[in-house]
């Protein structure tokens, strides 16, 4: 951490200065790359949450042994390489004929990181107080209510973890970019990993301390939303 800062402020002769931001902030490739990385990511999350929330919700509610099996098929694809998988991927669109581009992408990043979002919603679902679903039950709620009243808001802390595990290795990962769109299409970690690669040190740790303040900033929010369904849950 403190040599990425030394070279982020550091230029090529090891004099201090805000050289590297401001290539970062000028450069219009670098700054395009970084909000269209952002897009993907949200795009990516949101998805994520659309499919994952369904499934962790449906699996909150089987039973203990069909449930363990059913997650464990889930993470089961966690345990091959990540390279492999993509490159497996890619094999997939091949055979079927489809075409390799931001569609591929997407779904790459979905296939990839949808158990991340799984998981953490299906633990919290697992271990909300079931007697808090009878009491509004009792209290006259219909289905459709005790969902947006009761579980919905007992399952944020799940939701925001999952969000953080799906959101910040999007923007920085450049495998899956790479690989599914034939290196058509470059994310923020492509633009970091080229630079550091072709030996621009100072220019890549300052775009590298961009994704740690980022990375901050979310864990900053994540916390916030944290303590708060917290309290909302405490006042339940």
């Amino acid at each position: 951490m403190l040599l990425i800062v030394f070279y982020a402020f550091t230029n090529n002769e090891g004099e201090l200065s805000l050289t590297n931001f401001r290539k970062f902030l000028m450069q219009p490739e670098a700054m395009n790359t970084f909000i269209y990385s952002i897009g993907v990511a949200l795009i990516t999350t949101f998805l994520c949450i659309l499919l994952g929330y369904p499934a962790a919700y449906l699996l909150s509610r089987m039973d203990s042994a069909r449930a363990k099996l059913l997650v464990i098929l889930f993470i089961l694809p966690m345990w091959i390489n990540f390279l492999i998988r993509t490159l497996a991927t890619v094999a997939l669109f091949d055979f079927l004929k489809l075409p390799l581009g931001e569609g591929a992408l997407l779904f790459g990043m979905v296939y990839n990181f949808l158990p991340f979002m799984i998981y953490p919603i299906y633990n919290i679902l697992q271990k909300t107080d079931k007697s808090l679903i009878e009491a509004t039950q009792d209290l006259g709620a219909n289905p459709r209510q005790v969902f947006f009243k009761t579980i919905l808001p007992l399952s944020f802390p799940g939701i925001s973890s999952g969000i953080m595990m799906v959101f910040m290795p999007v923007i920085s990962t450049f495998a899956i970019a790479e690989l599914l769109t034939i290196n058509n299409i470059k994310l923020f970690g492509t633009t970091l990993q080229e630079n550091i690669y072709n030996g621009m040190w100072n220019y890549g740790a300052a775009l590298s301390l961009v994704m740690l303040l980022l990375i901050g900033f979310t864990s900053l929010i994540n916390t916030e939303s944290n303590t708060k369904a917290a309290e909302e849950g405490n006042l339940i």
